[in-house]
C-alpha cells in the first residue's frame, strides 16, 4: 500500500460485526488490514500496521484500547461503533480519543458519513444520541442546556448545525451567502455562548445535546447574517 492509502484495524467482540464493518469500510475506500475480538490484540495490531483508523466497540476494554492507541499514535483516527446511547458513555468515548461515535442501530450510511467526517477532522455522532429518548430522531435537550440554546440566534443555530455536520468556513459562507468574516463573527459568538474554545468542541457540544437535527436547513441564497 502507498503512504496515502487509508487503512483500518477493527475491534469487536462479535465476528459478524467485524465482517459487516469491513464491508462498509471497503466500500468507502478504506482497506481493513486486520480485525480482532481481543482489545490487547487490537492494540498490538495498531502498533504493527499503523492504520489510519481504529474502529472499535466501546464495551469491555474497548475504550482502554482506544485511549492507549490514540495516546501512542496521535495521528490515529478512532471511531467507536457501540450500542449504549447514554451521554456519559458518549463523553467517555470522546475523552478516550474517539473522533466519532456511531450507534450499532445506525444505518450503514451513517457509518459512511462518520468515516468521511473523521478524515475531515470534525466530530460525528449520528441519530438519537443521548439518553432520555427522542422525537422524530432528534434527541431531547437537557434542561441545563436549554438556556444556552435559547441564547443562540436562528443564524447561530444554523451555523452550529452545519459545523457539526463537518462544513468548513468557506463552505458555510457559500451555503449561507455571506462572507467568511461574517461566519467567523458568528462562530466567535457561538463559542462564547457555549463556553467552548473551537469548532471541534462546539460540534461535540451540539451533538451530545441533540442539536444536530434541530435547526432547519439553511436556505441557499439567503442574505440574512
Amino acid at each position: 500500500m502507498s503512504p496515502g492509502d487509508r487503512t483500518a484495524v477493527l475491534l469487536d467482540p462479535h465476528p459478524l460485526w467485524l465482517d459487516a464493518v469491513e464491508l462498509v469500510l471497503t466500500r468507502n475506500g478504506v482497506a481493513v488490514v486486520a480485525q480482532t475480538t481481543d482489545p490487547d490484540r487490537a492494540l498490538a495490531l495498531v502498533e504493527e500496521f499503523h492504520p489510519s483508523v481504529l474502529v472499535a466497540e466501546a464495551a469491555g476494554e474497548g475504550l482502554t484500547c482506544i485511549r492507549k492507541a490514540c495516546a501512542k499514535f496521535p495521528e490515529l483516527k478512532a471511531i467507536v461503533l457501540s450500542s449504549p446511547d447514554e451521554a456519559a458513555q458518549i463523553e467517555a468515548a470522546f475523552a478516550a480519543g474517539a473522533h466519532a461515535y456511531v450507534l450499532k442501530t445506525a444505518h450503514p450510511d451513517d457509518v459512511t458519513v462518520a468515516i468521511r467526517q473523521t478524515f475531515e477532522h470534525s466530530m460525528f455522532l449520528p441519530g438519537p444520541a443521548v439518553a432520555g429518548g427522542s422525537t422524530n430522531g432528534v434527541a431531547p435537550i437537557a434542561s441545563e442546556a436549554s438556556d444556552t440554546v435559547a441564547s443562540l440566534t436562528k443564524r447561530e443555530l444554523e451555523i452550529l448545525q452545519l459545523v457539526a455536520e463537518g462544513h468548513s468556513n468557506s463552505q458555510l459562507a457559500r451555503i449561507l451567502w455571506v462572507t467568511e468574516q461574517t461566519v467567523k463573527f458568528h462562530l466567535s459568538n457561538i463559542y462564547r455562548k457555549l463556553d467552548v474554545a473551537n469548532r471541534t468542541e462546539a460540534s461535540r457540544w451540539a451533538q451530545v445535546h441533540g442539536l444536530l437535527n434541530l435547526a432547519p436547513p439553511a436556505e441557499v441564497g439567503s442574505s440574512v447574517s
